[in-house]
């Protein structure tokens, strides 16, 4: 099950890859070719901040060693056999939101 948080700031409508903070958790918000992502923010490989890096053919680039992350699937370039998170977003009159999961344990205990 999906909980639904609003990002606070503002940001560019030209392409950018930057971190936000949703709920206490760090994520790399970015736009590419006018379509907005959330991803996780750690390179899998070697912990790399994805924020820092950049964007090229649907692919989030890690700064560190350049492994390629696919902007709608997770999945690494052919090869590296690894993923990232991708998380859902929307955007609605108020703002853009991104769904993330809630943690059985939260539903639980509230």
């Amino acid at each position: 099950m999906l909980k639904w948080y609003k990002i606070e700031g503002t940001f560019p409508e030209q392409d950018f890859v930057q971190q936000i903070k949703v709920n206490g958790k760090k994520l790399c918000m970015l736009r590419h070719q006018h379509q907005l992502h959330v991803v996780q923010n750690t390179c899998p490989h070697a912990g790399g901040i994805l924020s820092g890096g950049r964007c090229k053919d649907g692919y989030l680039i890690c700064p560190i060693h350049r492994y390629e992350y696919n902007l709608e699937t997770g999945r690494g370039a052919e090869g590296q056999g690894d993923y990232i998170d991708t998380y859902p977003v929307e955007v609605r009159e108020d703002g853009i939101y991104v769904g993330l999961k809630e943690s059985w344990i939260k539903k639980l205990f509230g």
